[in-house]
């Protein structure tokens, strides 16, 4: 067992000021568990008790390049000496939607916010005001934020309570949302192309947008079936619905143009946070340009106190830049493919039937006999032996989410020396659940 003195006297005094010790519920792990980091540095993290970890929630996908990464920390101390918050427009925020409608195909016109909720909250509430209709399509298993809208059939609702496939209930997540909004949301299976063209077919009178994660970022990373993304864009094109990709997590990480470069489909709008400023708080919504511009003059709001201030704007320039002058996320795929296989190799050598899943730079793997192609399917997964095995590696010095249903992140800093590492604490701690 690892120490923990220092982590639990810090997360004692947590609990009498904060509620349940923490700042999201996502990460309390318990009275007596709840980790607290110090410090990170590249790929590694360490607690508050000096503990050293290889870091692969990398604050759940924000960390594209490395914790603390000194190209993109020095640039926001340099804009920052300027000032941060003009409640006007700046040149550095022109400079970087620039960049990002260059980088992006298809990317018209776009407007910064801060977090992914607040993305998919504006681009929900544009897709409604372009169409003039109310309601949308989500697929189960999807998170797109923490809204009232959205909270339905996520990765962490019960299975059980979605109702037949033929015939979706959306699971409300948690308390506090309004009964009626549940009214507002048609969820379907991921990957289902008849399901998708049924509910399109039958209520494309009312629904105003589709959103979708190209690939499930709150599932393994599982990717769409060759053909399906284009399929929810002929749809859209056809009945008028906007097609919302849902990139907070895939953008600026699959690839430079994120999903839309990785699987050729350009949607609407897409959203963005995570990577676009490698830990730093910066978000972003837009698409075309006929469908943003209804935004302002007496029709769509959108507005924010913190949007495109200058510590977020230098920090994704930093990134952006990056980016554009080096393979850094091809090179990153090529580890994350040695990575993959390597997982897959000591898996299958220990017998243990699993199938792994997601693009090389957000990946994961499950513990099962029967595939699994959306939420649903996670009825098949052996979740017990994957929670022991990560509680190894964990005890070893590597930190993958405990949960089965979060991918592995992968960063700039995870050199192969570090995959190597990995894969021998792999193999050690596989050996160890198999035996236990």
């Amino acid at each position: 067992m690892l120490n923990r003195e220092k982590s639990q006297s810090i997360f004692n005094r947590a609990m009498n000021v904060l509620t349940q010790g923490v700042s999201s519920n996502f990460r309390y792990w318990g009275p007596d568990n709840t980790p607290v980091l110090k410090r990170g540095k590249g790929a590694r993290v360490w607690d508050a008790d000096g503990n050293e970890f290889i870091d692969y929630r990398l604050g759940w996908g924000p960390i594209i390049l490395g914790h603390a990464d000194n190209r993109v920390n020095q640039a926001v101390a340099e804009s920052i000496k300027n000032g941060i918050t003009f409640a006007a427009t700046t040149e550095l925020e022109v400079e970087v939607a620039e960049k990002i409608v260059k980088m992006v195909p298809g990317m018209e016109k776009l407007r910064f916010t801060n977090t992914g909720t607040e993305a998919t909250m504006h681009a929900l509430r544009t897709a409604r005001g372009y169409t003039n209709k109310e309601k949308f399509i989500k697929f189960e298993g999807q998170y797109h934020g923490a809204h009232d809208y959205v909270l339905f059939s996520t990765a962490s609702s019960p299975i059980s309570a979605m109702g037949p496939r033929t015939s979706p209930i959306p699971v409300q997540v948690g308390t506090g949302i309004p009964d009626k909004i549940r009214d507002y949301v048609y969820c379907l299976p991921f990957n289902d192309f008849d399901a998708v063209k049924q509910c399109v077919k039958d209520h494309h009178g009312e629904v105003a947008a589709m959103f979708v994660e190209p690939c499930l970022g709150n599932i393994v990373g599982i990717e769409p079936k060759a053909g399906f993304l284009a399929h929810l864009k002929t749809l859209c094109n056809e009945y008028n619905i906007v097609l919302v990709f849902d990139e907070v997590k895939t953008g600026f990480r699959l690839a430079n143009g994120g999903a839309r470069e990785a699987y050729g489909v350009i949607p609407d709008i897409s959203t963005y946070a995570k990577s676009l400023g490698n830990g730093f708080p910066v978000a972003a919504f837009g698409g075309r340009a006929e469908v943003m511009d209804v935004i302002g003059g007496g029709s769509v709001t959108h507005a924010g106190t913190f949007g495109a201030n200058g510590a977020s704007m230098a920090a994704t320039n930093a990134v952006l830049n990056i980016l554009s002058e080096s393979p850094v996320l091809e090179n990153l795929a090529e580890r994350g493919k040695r990575l993959k296989t390597g997982l897959d190799q000591i898996l299958t050598d220990a017998g243990l039937p699993h199938q792994m899943a997601g693009h090389p730079n957000i990946q994961g793997f499950l513990i099962t006999e029967k595939p699994v192609q959306e939420v649903r399917d996670l009825v098949h997964s052996n979740d017990a032996m994957y929670e022991t095995i990560m509680g190894n590696m964990y005890d070893r010095g590597v930190w993958a989410e405990s949960d089965p249903r979060e991918p592995w992140f992968l960063c700039e800093a995870h050199s192969d020396e570090i995959i190597d590492e990995t894969l021998n604490k792999f193999q050690d701690s596989v050996q160890a659940a198999v035996h236990s």
